[in-house]
């Protein structure tokens, strides 16, 4: 006798066959967010240079780090 098998039918149906695509999302999403830890925002840029100078980082407890940032390297220019 054949015994009915969850797994006997050799079709998927749409749901079961989206099970399998959920996988994808969450690796796409791991590589997006690797992404955007590699390119920084300019703020969070500025905020680390800051913070490896110290009296730009003692600047910054007052006056924010935005402020402390152009207080300090405003002026430069690079090419």
């Amino acid at each position: 006798s054949q015994q009915s098998l969850p797994f006997s039918d050799p079709f998927l149906n749409r749901q079961r066959a989206n099970d399998f695509m959920q996988a994808d999302r969450r690796l796409e999403a791991i590589s997006r967010e690797r992404i955007r830890e590699r390119i920084k925002a300019p703020q969070e840029r500025q905020r680390e240079i800051c913070e490896n100078y110290y009296p730009c980082e003692a600047y910054a407890f007052r006056h924010g780090y935005a402020a402390a940032y152009r207080h300090y390297f405003g002026n430069r220019r690079t090419k």
